[in-house]
């Protein structure tokens, strides 16, 4: 698995960003949001249950990843026909406002070493990827427990101070100093 320090790798995928036919589906790629933090992270599958859970939870705090110059990516093996259909049929993704992106040759869960040996899907990974593509903080959770987007905001926060954060630092709280 690519861990800390190492290049996001380069894609380019399909991603979902309305429920429209038309004009729903956009090219995503590492060039997109260049400049930016990124936030992305990985689901099994849709149409599951602990998925729109986190999924949501990422969508209610995006104005607050905004804040801090993020964009969130949310990826699954899934195409990205099924990301249109899940979006328009769970009442809490109908308004999603990040791309869901489809990862259906499984090119960039493998390129990180995120597929589950046994199921063939992605784990439940994060990946907080700096404005030069840098992986700058990885986290990963077995399929049936979901993650804390509250904690990965709070990563995220303590990415950007670039100072020593202590042990349950948030933002506006001291750094350590050292003499």
């Amino acid at each position: 698995m690519l861990t800390i320090g190492d290049k996001f790798p380069e894609f380019a995928l399909t991603g979902v960003v309305s429920n429209s036919p038309v004009n729903g589906f956009v090219e995503i790629s590492d060039k997109s949001y260049e400049g930016k933090w990124k936030v992305v992270f990985f689901w099994p599958k849709d149409f599951t249950f602990i998925c729109p859970t986190e999924i949501a939870a990422f969508g209610a705090l995006n104005e607050e990843f905004e804040d801090r110059d993020a964009q969130i990516l949310g990826v699954s093996t899934d195409s990205d026909f099924v990301h249109m259909a899940w979006r328009k049929d769970h009442e809490d993704l109908n308004d999603l406002p990040f791309p869901m992106v489809s990862d259906i040759k499984r090119e960039l869960c493998e390129g990180l070493g995120i597929l589950d040996a046994d199921a063939g899907v992605a784990l439940r990974a994060t990946f907080v990827v700096d404005p030069d593509g840098i992986i700058q903080h990885v986290g990963v959770n077995g399929l049936n427990v979901g993650r804390n987007p509250q904690e990965t905001l709070r990563i995220l926060d303590a990415l950007q101070t670039d100072e020593l954060c202590p042990c349950n630092w948030n933002k506006g709280d001291e750094v350590l100093k050292v003499a």
